[in-house]
C-alpha cells in the first residue's frame, strides 16, 4: 500500500514549513502500518521561496504553470504513484490521529473517499459560526473541504480528477462526482470527525466581509458562473498573504 500526499503551493513560504512538518509527522501513522508515502509539493507559479522550502523539507516538487489550485492539485495527482490520495492545503495542519482514521478507513475497505471536519487555528467567533455550518453541511452532504481530500488513485482518475474550469469550489464538483461513483460501485463518501483538521484563519484578517459578502452575493447572482473567472474569485488568487 502506498499513500501519496500532494500540497499544491502559490506563494506559500509563510506558512508552508509548518505544514510541511505537521504532514510529515503525520505520515508516520502509515510508515507504522508498514505502508510507503511521497509528500509532493506543486508549486503553482510562486515568486517567492516555495519551492525551496518544499525541496529542503525533502518534498518531491513539480511545477504547475498555470495559476489554478485545480491544475495545481491534478499536476500532483498525475506525478503521484500513490494508491491512494491525500490533498492537504499548504495553510493547514493534520495530525497522525487524523492519518490513523483515514488508514482505518481503507483497511475496512468500504470507502472510496474521505474528507474531514475542519477547525480555525485560533479562536475567531464568527469565523468559528462559519466553520461549524460548513461541517454540519460536509457531513450532511459527503461534501470534502478542499483543505483535506482523501481518495483511491483509481476512482480520482476514472472520473477526470479536478475540473480545470474551475477558480474555486472545484472541491465540491469533484465530492459530487466522487459520490456518484461511490454509489454505482456500492461503495461510500466519509467524512471524519474525530480529529479535526486545523486550517488557517488568514482569509479573515485579509479580506474584509464586505469582500467575502460581495464574491457571495455576485455567484448567487451568476448562477455559479463567478467560479469559473480567476479575477472574480481574487481570495484564492490576488497573492495577498
Amino acid at each position: 500500500m502506498k499513500i501519496s500526499i500532494i500540497i499544491p503551493a502559490f506563494n506559500e513560504e509563510r506558512l508552508l514549513g509548518k505544514t510541511l512538518a505537521c504532514v510529515k509527522g503525520a505520515m508516520t501513522a502509515f510508515a507504522a502500518l508498514g505502508w510507503g508515502s511521497e509528500l509532493i509539493v506543486c508549486d503553482n507559479n510562486s515568486t517567492d521561496a516555495t519551492a525551496e522550502l518544499a525541496r529542503a523539507a525533502g518534498a518531491t516538487v513539480i511545477f504547475e504553470p498555470i495559476n489554478q489550485i485545480a491544475r495545481a492539485r491534478n499536476s500532483g495527482a498525475a506525478a503521484a504513484s500513490g494508491d491512494w490520495l491525500i490533498f492537504v492545503d499548504a495553510d493547514s495542519h493534520p495530525s497522525r490521529e487524523l492519518f490513523n482514521d483515514v488508514a482505518g478507513q481503507i483497511e475496512v475497505g468500504t470507502c472510496l473517499a474521505v474528507g474531514c471536519t475542519v477547525c480555525l487555528d485560533g479562536h475567531y467567533p464568527i469565523g468559528n459560526r462559519l466553520i461549524g455550518f460548513w461541517n454540519w453541511l460536509s457531513r450532511r452532504m459527503k461534501w470534502a473541504a478542499g483543505s483535506f481530500i482523501f481518495c483511491e488513485a483509481a476512482a480520482f482518475r476514472k472520473i477526470g480528477g479536478f475540473n480545470d474550469e474551475l477558480f474555486a469550489s472545484e472541491e465540491i464538483d469533484l465530492s459530487k462526482r466522487l459520490k456518484s461513483l461511490a454509489k454505482k460501485t456500492g461503495r461510500r463518501m466519509v467524512i471524519l470527525n474525530r480529529h479535526p483538521l486545523v486550517t488557517s484563519a488568514r482569509k479573515l484578517h485579509l479580506y474584509t466581509v464586505r469582500e467575502h459578502a460581495w464574491f457571495l452575493t455576485r455567484m448567487v447572482l451568476t448562477r455559479g458562473k463567478t467560479l469559473n473567472n480567476r479575477e472574480a474569485c481574487h481570495t484564492w488568487y490576488d497573492g495577498r498573504r
